[in-house]
């Protein structure tokens, strides 16, 4: 199998990298089976650059890009993509990141065969200042990648965060991975961690 995780495409080995089991320090127990493994990303202020590199680090993966500079056949290459988005054009029906998404994800997604790949979101978000808002691009992500044939991994509980609406919520649970680096800044490396060790359990790596 293998994984793309959208920020930055790295190639792994075909042998399986050992995590240590979660204890005090949280440290995440995963291992990685598939042979390619890509994290990819779009960032205004550099917020989604930083929890691309928790995701990155809890998985044992090296490296990460911004979706601007990566090839079309790296991303269509790959077994599973790990792709993540800050919001930023509020109550918009499409093109809401503000980032190359908003291009990328019309012009070039439609053109690629990811028929089959698992594809797993997260978003970074502001609840305080766009609470009705919160991580609405995470779910344009959502379901251009869905509509591509991907096949989406890593679902989470809204539990724990502070926000009225979100468009990337589906049947009271978060598409993947929400962030909010200005007012939670201090939870994104734990919820990073656990969001690896749940895609693990999904048979995501």
């Amino acid at each position: 199998m293998k994984l793309i995780i959208a920020i930055t495409a790295a190639s792994l080995s075909t042998g399986s990298l050992a995590f240590a089991p979660m204890g005090a320090s949280r440290s995440v127990a995963t291992a990685l089976n598939a042979n390619k493994v890509g994290i990819y990303y779009s960032t205004q202020t550099g917020n989604t650059e930083t929890v691309a590199g928790y995701i990155a680090e809890a998985a044992g993966i090296s490296g990460m890009n911004d979706i601007g500079d990566v090839p079309d056949a790296e991303v269509a290459g790959l077994d599973s993509i790990i792709v993540g988005a800050p919001t930023w054009h509020t109550g918009e029906d499409s093109e809401r990141s503000g980032t190359t998404w908003d291009s990328w994800l019309y012009d070039t997604l439609p053109n690629l065969d990811l028929k089959g790949k698992n594809v797993a979101v997260f978003g970074v978000g502001d609840q305080q200042s766009y609470d009705e808002y919160y991580c609405d691009a995470a779910g344009e992500l959502y379901d251009l990648f869905e509509k591509a044939g991907a096949k989406m991994c890593g679902f989470t509980s809204t539990d724990g965060y502070d926000h009225s609406s979100s468009k990337a919520e589906r049947d009271g649970k978060f598409i993947g991975l929400m962030c909010d680096e200005d007012n939670q800044y201090d939870l994104s490396e734990a919820r990073a961690k656990d969001w690896v060790v749940q895609l693990q359990g999904e048979g995501f790596f």
